[in-house]
């Protein structure tokens, strides 16, 4: 079994997004071994096409630049990337993310471009588990757990590969507890 640990950023604005829907900016995700070894990791960015401009919000938020964008890859293409990385014709596989959010938005981008979203279907909300674990009904974001967890946050906050590094390190510190 390889754990997907992974993290999306997405285009965004103070109010509604312009179209309707965010799409997928970065993927970034972590592999990891059922006792708990981090075998490999994933980082990539994708161009946008619904609104290809970034907002100035989203750059800020981000730190993504529109020139990471303009020279990535086509959500179809990075989604092939990935799923080849991942290997999810050949591996037992489980997508874990801190929250529900980003496999509705693998979700909704599958959607946008006509694309399976079956191989989705093995995931985890890491964040809902995690409060089960613990035994707390107040879910807290990532950083407030890591910080509880006596963890420090490391590199930069709202980038996808940062983030999923750091979701890792809950994930292996209860590497024997989670349920699939």
């Amino acid at each position: 079994m390889r754990f997907i640990i992974y993290d999306l950023e997405a285009t965004c604005w103070l109010g509604r997004p312009p179209g309707g829907l965010n799409e997928i900016i970065e993927i970034g995700a972590v592999m990891v071994d059922p006792t708990g070894e981090i075998l490999d990791s994933f980082s990539k960015f994708v161009k946008p096409t619904i609104n290809p401009r970034l907002s100035g919000f989203c750059k800020k938020l981000t730190s993504i630049t529109q020139e990471n964008v303009d020279r990535a890859d086509l959500y179809p293409k990075v989604i092939q990337q990935f799923q080849e990385w991942i290997d999810i014709w050949d591996h037992d596989y489980r997508l874990c993310s801190w929250g529900q959010y980003d496999k509705v938005m693998l979700t909704d981008n599958c959607a946008l471009f006509k694309m399976e979203t079956e191989w989705l279907e093995p995931s985890t909300d890491l964040k809902s588990e995690y409060h089960e674990i613990k035994g707390e009904h107040k879910l807290t974001g990532l950083k407030n757990t890591l910080k509880k967890e006596g963890f420090e946050f490391t590199g930069i906050q709202h980038r996808a590969i940062s983030d999923a590094e750091n979701t890792a390190k809950i994930f292996v510190k209860y590497v024997d507890e989670w349920r699939w």
